[in-house]
């Protein structure tokens, strides 16, 4: 799940300085989990565009708005998405840009949200960082918990020498990770594990823009999207 927050509105209102007309796309997944980009967010959005004297010529709420087929379906059924000046989207990046490039290229397609992070969700509204994608996982080798995501300085072999009472030094409201990782270990008879020397990172499997080219599945007859 990615995390999102609200801009600042005077950001969002500079960056549709001019445009008289816009268009809202929400996203029913993730921004709707983080109350930034649900039905109600798009509703505030809406009357706080109008009272700056922008009119909004309506909405869309796909399921998921980084998805490319559930945009290309909502401008092929809504023609008033091509007459907005600008389109602005509460969702996260990927679904700025999936919008982006939807849209006409003369159109303006503008971000309301920050992005922050991909998420595991404890329950509703209680999200932490669980991964940071970084392309070559090791969460076998320690208990589940991301080195690379939890330890502030990324350390692949062990605690660095700031541990404090199991408490990390860049952050001390957190406990130390490999502390967490000892501890699981330690309960799971796994503690061999950390005796492993682990290499050091390989950051080329994790050179951007990535993209995964898999063979589309075959869909149900009469199935149309």
């Amino acid at each position: 799940m990615i995390i999102t927050e609200k801009k600042d509105i005077q950001e969002i209102l500079g960056s549709l300085d001019g445009k008289k007309t816009v268009y809202l796309f929400g996203c029913n997944s993730c921004a709707e989990q983080c109350s930034t980009g649900g039905k109600k967010e798009l509703e505030e959005m809406a009357r706080v565009l109008e009272e700056n004297g922008i009119r909004v010529l309506g909405s869309s709420l796909p399921e998921e708005t980084c998805y490319r087929q559930l945009v290309l379906k909502a401008y092929r059924e809504n023609e008033t998405l091509r007459e907005a000046e600008a389109v602005l989207v509460l969702a996260c990046g990927a679904g700025v840009r999936t919008v982006a490039d939807v849209a006409e290229e003369t159109q303006p397609v503008l971000p309301a949200l920050d992005s922050n992070y991909l998420a595991t969700v404890e329950r509703v509204g209680r999200f932490f960082e669980g991964c940071s994608l970084c392309g070559e996982c090791v969460l076998a080798a320690t208990g589940g918990i991301c080195p690379h995501t939890e330890c502030p300085k990324g350390l692949l072999n062990g605690p660095c020498g700031g541990v404090a009472d199991g408490m990390c030094e860049v952050n001390m409201e957190c406990e130390c990770a490999w502390v967490r990782i000892y501890r699981r270990l330690e309960r799971q008879g796994r503690l061999d594990l950390l005796r492993k020397t682990a290499p050091p990172k390989d950051h080329s499997v994790g050179i951007r823009p990535r993209k995964t080219l898999l063979r589309e599945p075959a869909r149900p007859a009469g199935r149309k999207i």
